[in-house]
């Protein structure tokens, strides 16, 4: 088993892994027939229509795709149906969520095998690791592909937060090229680039932080919304990156009630909810997990209602953003 050392990477340094990740990157939900089925059927149709609006990658697997519900031969078949629909046009990469650094290897080398671009993995989420043991775990996985490996650092919800130490160390692994920041800190962004200069691409990993992120600095919008709307997301994000900070306030202001579904426990019925009410996909989740009821399900649905009766026209911002 490989053992940590405490060396740091200089700013400089940059990894020889050279990946495309940058933008508006949705994370997919799974979609599940009313017998709790996957259906794939539906899941490529959504594929479809998120590549149309210009998404940039998708996460496939990751919380929202409800991968720890999945068993491990549907974590292989999920994965091989949407390399074959995606087909190329943008890059796909993984969630690995194992619970153990054996599992997990196992896991990318199938993910290779089948043709993901690339992991986006997490600690072992049942047992909560000392410090040298989420960074052997991190270790044991990168040294076991080729994959370039995005780190996912959400300490909200795993309970783990990778640190600007941990990180020095995980950047001496030359195929962890990426981090999802999801502290919730934007501050983490600024400390990132200041220690490890362009060493690592660097995604926002909350919804509802997206914009601020972005004029720091973050390449990458990881995202649970643009799953219900993706042109909104893209267009807020590109306008973000231009310069165009009034007419991008103005999307983020309107979208903001709704990036907040991203940010509580039942994120992933929120969303899948809201995909279901705009003709995306459909509600249906695996247990643990319920569908929402009462005043759950009814904020859902008054905040979306509000939401589409007050969408902007995306036809000025697109002309901004051609000239």
């Amino acid at each position: 088993m490989p053992t940590t050392t405490n060396t740091t990477t200089s700013s400089t340094q940059r990894s020889p892994f050279s990946v495309n990740w940058a933008g508006v990157f949705p994370a997919i939900s799974t979609q599940f027939h009313a017998d709790g089925s996957i259906n794939f059927a539906e899941n490529q149709r959504m594929l479809e229509q998120l590549i149309a609006d210009g998404i940039d990658g998708i996460i496939a697997l990751g919380t929202i795709g409800e991968n720890a519900s999945l068993s491990a031969a549907e974590k292989r078949e999920f994965l091989q149906h949407t390399v074959r629909t995606v087909a190329g046009r943008i890059p796909v990469i993984a969630g690995c969520t194992e619970h153990s650094a054996t599992d997990a290897v196992v896991y990318v080398q199938d993910a290779q095998q089948i043709g993901v671009d690339g992991i986006m993995l997490l600690p072992a989420v049942v047992y909560r690791g000392t410090d040298r043991e989420v960074l052997v775990h991190y270790q044991t996985v990168a040294r076991a592909t080729t994959l370039p490996i995005m780190i996912y650092n959400n300490p909200v919800s795993y309970g783990v937060d990778i640190n600007l130490q941990m990180t020095a160390i995980l950047a001496e692994e030359p195929n962890i090229v990426a981090i999802k920041e999801s502290t919730t800190d934007t501050r983490r962004i600024t400390e990132l680039q200041s220690r490890f200069g362009d060493r690592f691409v660097i995604f926002c990993g909350v919804d509802d932080i997206a914009l601020e992120s972005v004029l720091l600095g973050a390449t990458g919008w990881i995202s649970g919304l643009t799953n219900v709307f993706p042109r909104e997301s893209v267009t807020l994000f590109a306008l973000a990156r231009a310069g165009y900070l009034k007419e991008a306030r103005e999307i983020y202001r309107w979208f903001m009630p709704l990036l907040r579904l991203d940010t509580i426990p039942t994120l992933v019925q929120c969303i899948k909810f809201a995909e279901q009410l705009v003709g995306r996909g459909s509600e249906q989740v695996r247990l643990p997990r319920l569908t929402l009821i009462g005043d759950e399900r009814a904020y859902v649905e008054k905040v979306l209602a509000e939401a589409l009766a007050s969408r902007p026209d995306l036809s000025h911002y697109q002309r901004l953003l051609q000239q």
